[in-house]
């Protein structure tokens, strides 16, 4: 069975950003960069639940090195497709971070509001170190450079749905990532 693409049957979606498999090519590299980083300080992946799900499953096996994992949940969006400025923590991490070697992945950073919020938060918990894996970025919605050290890839400041991302919960199982253009 090939991958859901469903840019082709519903008249919400939009033209591809991202094909499927230059996610997965980007991913791979993305894996290399964090095995050359990390030898020998084995990381603790922090998936921002739920948009990071696919994306950090497919890193951490990209990743050859021991590797941990936990979850947060945080939410500045609701149902909406704009953030509403406010960040809320719905589910906290299981594990100390306490000079352990943590990388926040994230699906996509628009305005930066909520990976500003994370980084505050985690810094707070004693890590040795704290960077962010970030699959998308959106250009020019930033207010700040929000020093991200790896980027899968810089997009247009559209609204996108696949690949773990979602608007209503929904798309998140498609392949590709999607101009989402509403019903």
């Amino acid at each position: 069975m090939a991958p859901v693409t469903g840019a082709e049957r519903d008249p919400a979606l939009g033209p591809v950003v991202v094909p499927a498999d230059e996610l997965q090519a980007r991913i791979s590299t993305l894996g290399k960069e964090i095995t050359a980083d990390y030898e020998g300080r084995p990381p603790l992946l922090v998936g921002v639940l739920k948009g990071a799900f696919m994306f950090m499953s497919d890193l951490a096996r990209a990743i050859d090195l021991p590797v941990e994992f936990d979850f947060m949940a945080v939410s500045s969006y609701g149902s909406a497709t704009r953030t509403s400025g406010v960040v809320r923590i719905i589910k906290d991490l299981d594990l100390d971070l306490t000079d352990r070697h943590v990388i926040i992945v994230e699906d996509i950073v628009d305005s930066g509001l909520t990976l500003a919020y994370l980084r505050r938060n985690l810094a707070h918990r004693g890590p040795a170190s704290l960077e962010v894996c970030a699959l998308l970025l959106k250009e020019g919605l930033q207010k700040s450079d929000p020093d991200i050290r790896y980027v899968g890839f810089r997009i247009p400041p559209e609204f996108v749905v696949g690949y773990g991302l979602d608007v209503a919960e929904r798309y998140r199982n498609l392949a590709d990532v999607v101009r989402y253009v509403g019903s």
